[in-house]
């Protein structure tokens, strides 16, 4: 077949055939390609989209860079399902098939490695917000404060608010430290991320803490139902569970990085949540 080779994921042999018909970025099946006893998961892509320059062009189109997210990710839960797979960075093009197997030649033994450590695992994302307490509209249960009578009273109210705002804010870090301690003790590693810019991730309250916890599939109920416990815990804290996903947030980045080739298809791009 013409055209580009996208590549999803390397993984072992599949145990179990994968989903029937899966289409992955652009519409396109995915498609299994053995060498040296691993599986590089493919599509074959239009060089028109995909090609180094034309692919740079597309990552400043949101619309076509979510789409095209999607359409990875859906292939990659595909796999999670049936496996445990090394997912690569969104945009990871080769000319053919040739230049998937080069690229699998020089990076087996790390490929090799790393399927070891992550196999039988997946991540889960757990994040803790501050919720919005409206404090300026409603701060308590008569309804709305009244208008200060002074400048005195206006300067003690907004002290009032500050301090309110510090002590939720210590609350909440104090309780997002104790939970990450707790759930790494029932994971085999963790990561923790950057806290989101709620403008950019539209979720609602201040991001405290953004972990992924790599976790046996084994005791992933058990994980869950620890995290589940601590929801409600502390008023105006919201503790938020995603998952389980593959583990992006443990592979190596050598193992993660998209190869550039010589005849100009190349990688550009992070998959993952967020994540965890």
């Amino acid at each position: 077949m013409t055209g580009l080779r996208y590549v999803y994921a390397v993984c072992r042999p599949l145990a179990a055939p994968l989903q029937a018909e899966l289409t992955g970025v652009a519409g396109a099946p995915a498609k299994l390609l053995h060498h040296h006893g691993l599986i590089a998961v493919v599509s074959h892509v239009p060089e028109q989209d995909f090609a180094e320059e034309p692919l740079r062009a597309h990552l400043e189109d949101l619309d076509w860079l979510a789409a095209t997210a999607r359409g990875h990710q859906q292939v990659i839960d595909a796999l999670t399902a049936v496996t445990t797979p090394l997912p690569l960075r969104l945009g990871t093009v080769f000319r053919d098939d040739s230049g998937v197997r080069v690229m699998i030649e020089e990076r087996e033994e790390i490929f090799l490695r790393t399927l070891d450590r992550l196999q039988g695992r997946v991540e889960w994302g757990v994040k803790v917000y501050v919720e919005p307490t409206g404090q300026e509209e409603t701060p308590g249960p008569d309804g709305p404060a009244p208008k200060p009578a002074s400048g005195r009273d206006y300067l003690r109210q907004r002290r009032m608010k500050t301090r309110a705002h510090e002590d939720t804010w210590q609350r909440a870090e104090q309780f997002a430290g104790r939970l990450h301690s707790l759930l790494s003790e029932h994971a085999d590693a963790a990561r923790l991320h950057a806290p989101q810019n709620s403008a950019l991730s539209r979720a609602s309250g201040q991001n405290v803490l953004n972990a992924a916890y790599l976790v046996p599939r084994a005791k992933s109920e058990e994980f869950v139902e620890i995290v589940d416990r601590t929801k409600g815990e502390e008023p105006g804290i919201r503790v938020e569970l995603t998952g389980p996903w593959a583990a992006y947030s443990f592979v190596e980045p050598a193992a993660a990085e998209g190869t550039r080739t010589a005849e100009g298809a190349g990688s550009a791009g992070s998959a993952g949540e967020e994540g965890s």
